[in-house]
């Protein structure tokens, strides 16, 4: 079996039918966070997927991150990641989902992405650098990296990405996210937008959002 190269909560879907490969959702967790933060959204998600739930590589505060913070630009509300860690969390982040897909029998065309915060931000990324990868993108309080913000791959026309918001986010400001979702509407994708009342974390209406277009896009 191949291993994961990221440390990981994997839950099994439900007994699906004999011989036929299952479809997955790959969760990125936000800064500071762990591979167990994001499982009370993955519950609600449709049974017959497997959830890949990975942890960020590097500690960070009794938790873990995905890249250290480039402040350059000004204040946390401007920030982009450092660029040799994120390069570093994208490829084992695909890496992972390669591993899984050979070692768990996993429906390559079938394939999910689900991050917050720093987690969006690299869902993002990845399905930019390979669209043909992954079949949809939930992308929550994120926003898009300046280093892929002029990519337009071939694949990326007519992909389901849900970019939620919060509009008292005072970590990711709405207008980030509203950014990202307006690049990825100008290069063809198939964009849903939510924005939400609250701050930076998944309030009942965005859950039950989330879960509504998974269910839409993930069968």
């Amino acid at each position: 079996m191949t291993e994961i190269p990221l440390d990981h909560v994997h839950v099994a879907p439900d007994d699906g039918p004999d011989g036929e490969a299952a479809p997955a959702v790959f969760v990125l967790h936000g800064r500071g966070a762990d591979e167990e933060d994001l499982l009370p959204v993955a519950r609600h998600l449709p049974d017959d997927l497997h959830v890949f739930s990975l942890r960020a590589p590097d500690p960070l505060q009794g938790g873990y991150t995905w890249y250290d913070l480039d402040l350059s630009a000004g204040g946390l509300e401007e920030s982009q990641p450092d660029a040799a860690g994120f390069r570093r969390s994208l490829d084992l982040v695909a890496e992972s989902v390669d591993a899984a897909v050979e070692s768990h029998d996993l429906d390559p065309d079938r394939i999910g992405l689900l991050g917050f915060s720093q987690g969006a931000i690299t869902s993002l990324s990845l399905v930019l650098e390979e669209p043909d990868r992954y079949a949809w993108v939930v992308a929550l309080h994120g926003y898009l990296a300046d280093a892929h913000a002029d990519l337009e791959p071939a694949g990326i026309e007519g992909k389901p990405v849900l970019v939620g918001a919060g509009a008292g986010d005072r970590v990711i400001p709405e207008s980030r996210s509203a950014a990202a979702a307006d690049r990825f509407e100008a290069i063809g994708a198939d964009v849903v937008r939510g924005s939400y009342p609250g701050g930076h974390g998944i309030g009942q209406q965005e859950l039950a959002d989330v879960v509504a277009f998974v269910e839409a896009h993930a069968a």
